[in-house]
């Protein structure tokens, strides 16, 4: 029996599991239904010749005879009965039929058909396309791209490295103070339409308040930031409060005195203010105003004005003392005219620079450490500085003369006395 088996092995039989008659006849078992138990076996079952070891091997009948024999049933006892009764001249297809060595081959497994079968598994896994392999190589080359293009992200050039031992210049941190103000400049913007909720004042009066206190820092000589915080104040609480025509002077007045408070080292007094105003007010009348505007206010004193960033600017501009003064003659004219109030304070010290610069210069001028400093392209600050060229047209006529002639002074370089840049009027944003 085990050399029987031998050789139905080595000749390729799926002979796996299978009983023979001897065996059979030692076992009381039922007839067992296919539960298709057998590892790696083909499909369809072979069919089994039982015969006894004197019998010829398989090999030797006729495949033509026997072709019609293929079991498609587990051996059970009384199905090999069957088969043994059997005439011999039936017999089964020869083991070398290409048939049976197609299910011999599934049928036997040896450890090394085993692992080039899983190798072949493994190289059956569908691979990627060409195509899908460029595109996916193309998005990771792109995304490489977009990260390679913001580390290289252009900055801005070092115009601190002169102050590095100025504490007060605080260079350590400027950039960051700078970046706050940008994001913060917004609460000291006002609606450009506030003075149509005022049913007693107008523009004008406001242009006619403005110039005169212009007038007033400039006979108590008061800082320049003292200057821009008065008008912030007066327009933040215009456009809060409804003041009659007759209390927009002790508006003005006590605007100052607050910002004096804010920012000067020596802060005019009261009676001062009053004289200055014609003894129109009483002091009681300011300190009642002054409590009435920092409630209305609540107290937020600290607001990015155009003066912030006119410093910051200045200094990238790498300003002469002449282009800072025409600088200035620029944006204290802005502050008269009641239509500047829809920029914003860093595009008012922008578009002042960029004026100033287009002035002297004779033609546009705005270089790359301006642009990046300022965060505003020559385009962008184009509306701005239009205006700021007509109303250097208009600055020596009419009734609001205050600012042509304190920059008329030699204090101030005669700054006032500059030749329009008038080519801008023309140019295309």
């Amino acid at each position: 029996m085990e050399n029987l088996r031998s050789e139905n092995y080595h000749r390729g039989v799926a002979m796996e599991g299978v009983k023979f008659a001897s065996e059979m006849a030692n076992t009381n078992r039922r007839a067992l239904s296919d539960i298709k138990n057998i590892i790696g076996g083909p499909h369809q079952h072979l069919a089994v010749s039982k015969r006894g070891l004197s019998e010829k091997p398989a090999a030797a009948v006729n495949a033509k005879d026997q072709s019609g024999f293929a079991g498609h049933r587990p051996v059970t006892r009384k199905f090999a009965a069957t088969l043994a009764s059997q005439p011999t001249t039936a017999h089964l297809a020869p083991i070398g039929s290409e048939r049976q060595k197609r299910n011999a081959e599934t049928a036997f497994h040896t450890p090394a058909d085993m692992e080039s079968t899983k190798m072949a598994d493994d190289n059956d896994i569908p691979l990627p396309m060409l195509s899908e392999m460029d595109e996916a190589s193309f998005q990771m080359s792109s995304e490489l791209k977009d990260i390679e293009m913001e580390d290289i992200e252009e900055t801005a050039p070092d115009i601190d490295s002169c102050d590095t031992g100025n504490s007060l210049a605080v260079v350590e941190y400027v950039d960051e103070i700078y970046r706050f103000y940008r994001r913060t400049e917004g609460s000291s913007c006002v609606p450009t339409n506030y003075m149509s909720s005022q049913t007693d004042i107008n523009e004008k009066m406001r242009g006619i308040l403005i110039d005169w206190l212009i007038e007033v820092h400039y006979k108590l000589e008061l800082l320049e930031e003292t200057l821009f915080l008065t008008v912030n104040i007066i327009d933040r609480f215009l456009a809060s409060e409804n003041v009659a025509r007759k209390k927009l002077q002790l508006v003005g007045v006590t605007a100052m005195l607050l910002a004096c408070k804010y920012e000067e080292v020596s802060v005019p007094v009261v009676e001062d203010l009053i004289l200055i105003c014609d003894r129109a007010y009483t002091r009681a009348d300011i300190l009642e105003m002054e409590r009435r505007i920092v409630n209305t206010l609540k107290f937020n004193m600290s607001v990015p004005t155009p003066y912030c960033f006119m410093r910051r600017f200045l200094k990238a501009a790498q300003a002469e003392k002449k282009l800072e003064l025409l600088s200035f003659f620029m944006i204290e004219l802005s502050l008269v005219e009641y239509e500047m109030l829809k920029f914003c304070p860093s595009m008012l010290a922008a578009a002042a620079i960029y004026t100033a610069q287009c002035t002297i210069n004779g033609f546009r001028s705005w270089n790359k450490c301006c642009e990046l400093h300022t965060k505003y392209l020559e385009e962008q600050l184009m509306d701005c500085s239009k205006m700021m060229v007509e109303l250097h047209q208009r600055a020596a006529h009419g009734k609001l003369t205050g600012v042509h002639r304190k920059y008329s002074t030699f204090r101030y370089g005669c700054a006032a006395k500059s030749e329009p840049a008038t080519f801008l009027l023309d140019a295309r944003a």
